[in-house]
């Protein structure tokens, strides 16, 4: 191996993950279990997939689980339904945490970034948010083949703009991304040009790694138990991971009722005695649902390579404008994030629920929420903007 690839973190920084992860998940386990009423179904499969990649060498390809978002405690509790032996950080998610929430102190940043969680710009409140952030090009590594580090020297962001966020146009957004998200240290990367994260994709040992996302953004909770559009962001990690990664949808039900956005005092507490369901469903036939929107992906990154002239692929993750803004390549995230909700809606009518309306997963339907990013909706639902 080369000497700027490491198997693995230091021996502290794999101390510190194990302690974070496998206390986060033995509590979970406790609450779920010892305090409320869960129920699990399709876990035996999921296991299976999950023994299947003990073996990092042997990893073929990463890992994607998807769900509905219905509270500011799914993750973690959600992985409170693995048996105790699965708690081992090289086998376990990593997710997307809000920078603005999870990392806002170093108290908070030396539990969440341990704990494998990925710090994410929301664009409402941050002018380094998106769907090009440096995170994102982070997370694509992540689920391929790995170790990546980086080569050239780094771009730097400009200032934040004092622009209202809101009113950020797709042009500013270009320019605030980097060209590549690590830093002159090949072992971090730097979500805004200021701070500094350790790069999980540079270590062998975290090669096709498994990546939790809630493609909704947002806490929504509503009686008919409806999901909001899918934002475009899986779509980047299925169509730009390299292979394609496998991806196992799921359904949640009850975390709404243990964290309830309308929780009076005190609303720190977590509810208990709450019926709680988790369902994994089967793995996502790949080459069957997605494999014709990869090789139009394929194929748009060649022509994009030839127009350039220089014969290069670009690194992994990195865009060029065509491939960010181009209509071809808007379509194929639209319909690829299409698919994707397809497969969480078949999990969710395995549980009994009934069909959703189709103009569900369109973004003019939730208009009808109202003006206001989180709190009691016009439409009736409850949003938490996390």
């Amino acid at each position: 191996m080369a000497e700027n690839q490491l198997a693995q973190p230091s021996l502290s920084w794999r101390i510190r993950s194990q302690f974070v992860m496998g206390m986060t998940g033995v509590l979970s386990r406790w609450f779920i279990y010892g305090l409320n009423q869960t129920e699990i179904y399709g876990l035996e499969p999921f296991l299976k997939i999950l023994d299947e990649r003990k073996d990092i060498a042997r990893r073929e390809r990463g890992l994607i689980t998807v769900s509905n978002h219905i509270s500011v405690l799914d993750d973690p509790l959600i992985w409170g339904c693995l048996p105790y032996s699965y708690m081992v950080p090289d086998n376990l998610r990593w997710g997307l945490g809000s920078h603005d929430i999870c990392f806002k102190n170093k108290v908070l940043k030396s539990i969440f970034e341990p704990g494998q969680v990925l710090p994410t710009h929301r664009l409402a409140h941050s002018p380094f948010g998106g769907l090009f952030q440096p995170t994102m090009t982070q997370a694509i590594r992540l689920l391929s083949r790995g170790p990546f580090t980086s080569p050239e020297p780094p771009t730097s962001l400009p200032s934040p703009s004092p622009t209202p966020v809101s009113s950020l146009s797709a042009d500013r957004e270009k320019h605030l991304a980097f060209n590549d998200p690590f830093s002159s240290n090949q072992f971090t990367f730097s979500t805004n040009g200021e701070d500094s994260f350790h790069a999980p994709s540079a270590y062998a040992n975290r090669r096709h790694g498994w990546i939790h996302i809630f493609p909704e953004g947002k806490v929504h909770q509503r009686t008919d138990k409806t999901m909001r559009y899918f934002k475009w962001g899986v779509a980047r990690l299925i169509l730009e991971s390299d292979p394609c990664p496998d991806v196992v949808p799921m359904w949640v039900e009850g975390f709404d009722s243990i964290m309830h956005e309308s929780r009076e005092f005190p609303r720190f507490i977590p509810r208990t005695g709450k019926p709680v369901r988790i369902a994994f469903g089967e793995k996502v036939d790949m080459e069957e649902k997605f494999g014709d929107l990869k090789e139009r992906w394929r194929q748009l990154r060649e022509k994009e390579t030839e127009n350039a002239g220089n014969g290069q692929l670009l690194p992994m993750g990195v865009l060029s404008d065509e491939l960010k803004y181009g209509e071809e390549a808007v379509a194929l995230r639209r319909e690829c994030t299409s698919r994707v909700r397809a497969e969480v809606l078949r999990v969710r009518q395995q549980r009994g629920l009934p069909d959703e309306d189709p103009k569900s997963g369109l973004v003019e339907t939730w208009r009808a929420e109202g003006p206001k990013l989180e709190g009691h909706m016009e439409d009736d639902s409850w949003i938490r903007d996390v």
